[in-house]
């Protein structure tokens, strides 16, 4: 399962002069402790919640800030302790650049940097604290010691633009947390005709080291009979609660529970293998070994929290988890695939699949059925955000960002209509460029937030859906 909690170690930091414990005006060890506090309790009352939390270091000196290059190691030593997810650099003054870029360098984690705007201006021209132009000297100093970090500009605490930013900031952490400990189960073996789904294991091991298991199909049958031979109460409980929500067009209850037995099945391989991800064999293969297809199985287990990606598509099920962690949880991802262009609409495309979306997705207008046993509704409209992660030659790319719903005609499976800015230039993009029809979306707009993924893993370029 992915995880979305997150704990962020807090960096307070003012400048360390030479008469520090009587300076009084600019620069002031007070008024940067002043700010300090005024930012720590902010964030503690507005972003501490059940999945984030902060540590802080009140422990190191009587003002709870870092000033001294000496203290870099003791501070870094309790960070690891205290296993921080990221670190935020919190520029309480003009600062020190040095003991920012060693703890950050040190850490080798996603990195905040950010100070409070100074908003006092004494009658007689002075000034307390400087923070931002001690900014410009910290950034420097992370760049010199290649440290990539993020940035939320100078603003007061309580401003829009700082939410957003740190919220940004915490989704982008949660990313990279989780990509570097991916585990990724393929269940069954490729579908043969789909050779657009290859992947190289070797290579997203070497470069990401990505985790990757497989579990064949006798393993698959054997635990699908003994789902259905042990949870027969449980599947039954699941058959009433399926007919309220869908049309099931007059499917056999026995072929019913076996597309629900599905759901225990998958839920069962990712706890043994300790999973992020699937990516499964569906349409050949299962009709075949246990009489039913999974689709709807894996359209409730998104709205459980479970990723299992149809077609045995590794890339999709690493860019469906990298998105779901941009929302850190809050949405479910839909795995729709560029199939035909609006009849209409030339900037209009059908995203589309035979029925794995999330049923938390559909539209409110759109009266769920099973066609052909499969998930058959429209997805709600909005704005969305698009991606897929692809490795081609050697080289990787994350492709991000945005497009609204647009009506167009009516079709079975789950599907949504997308319009782009340019279709045409995009489907040359697609066409050309490294990337496959299958494409992964996420309710919101994210794609900055892809972009500033990719910071933090070298080995992947950001590529911009519409450049």
């Amino acid at each position: 399962m992915l995880n979305y909690k997150l704990k962020i170690g807090l960096i307070p930091d003012v400048r360390n002069l030479g008469d520090f414990k009587t300076r009084k005006g600019i620069f002031e060890p007070a008024k940067g402790v002043e700010n300090k506090n005024k930012v720590i309790s902010f964030l503690k009352d507005n972003f501490a919640d059940d999945i984030t939390e902060f540590c802080d270091l009140e422990w190191l000196n009587d003002l709870g800030v870092l000033y001294k290059n000496e203290d870099c190691d003791k501070v870094c030593e309790y960070l690891r302790a205290q296993k921080v997810d990221a670190i935020f650099i919190i520029n309480c003054n003009f600062g020190n650049e040095e003991v920012c870029g060693q703890v950050a360098k040190k850490m080798g984690l996603p990195v905040l940097l950010w100070g409070p705007q100074d908003m006092v201006f004494e009658p007689d021209g002075q000034r307390y604290t400087d923070a931002q132009c001690g900014l410009f000297a910290i950034s420097k100093q992370l760049r010199r010691y290649k440290v990539p970090f993020s940035y939320i500009e100078n603003c007061p605490v309580e401003n829009e633009i700082f939410a957003d930013g740190f919220k940004k900031f915490l989704s982008v952490v949660t990313m990279v947390k989780n990509f570097k400990n991916l585990t990724i189960t393929q269940v069954g073996t490729r579908l043969t005709p789909f050779k657009s789904v290859m992947y190289n294991e070797l290579e997203l091991t070497e470069k990401f080291g990505i985790n990757l298991n497989n579990i064949n199909m006798a393993g698959v049958v054997d635990k699908f009979n003994k789902v259905l031979n042990e949870k027969t109460e449980i599947l039954d409980k699941d058959l009433i609660d399926l007919k309220e929500k869908y049309d099931v067009c007059g499917l056999d209850d026995e072929v019913l529970k076996k597309m629900l037995a599905f759901v225990y099945v998958y839920k069962e391989i990712m706890e043994e293998t300790n999973s992020s991800a699937l990516s499964s064999e569906c349409w050949s293969a299962m009709p075949l070994a246990v009489g039913a297809n999974p689709c709807l199985a894996m359209s409730i287990l998104y709205d459980m929290g479970y990723i299992v990606t149809c077609e045995a598509d590794i890339h999709g099920a690493i860019t469906n988890a990298l998105l779901m962690c941009a929302t850190r949880g809050k949405y479910a991802p839909v795995f729709g695939e560029f199939t035909v262009r609006h009849p209409e609409n030339k900037n209009a495309e059908l995203l589309w699949h035979c029925g794995p979306f999330p049923y938390s997705m559909r539209a409110e207008d759109s009266k769920p059925k099973l066609f052909n046993t499969k998930p058959s509704f429209k997805a709600k409209d909005g704005e969305y955000t698009i991606a897929r992660f692809q490795g081609d030659g050697g080289k990787y790319t994350l492709l991000g960002g945005e497009y609204k719903t647009v009506d167009g005609p009516h079709t079975f499976g789950t599907y949504m209509w997308a319009e782009f800015k340019d279709w045409s230039k995009l489907e040359k993009k697609i066409i050309n460029g490294p990337y496959i029809h299958h494409m992964s979306e996420i309710y919101g707009n994210y794609s900055h937030i892809l972009k500033e993924f990719c910071k933090y893993i070298p080995e992947i370029s950001f590529d911009p859906l519409e450049d």
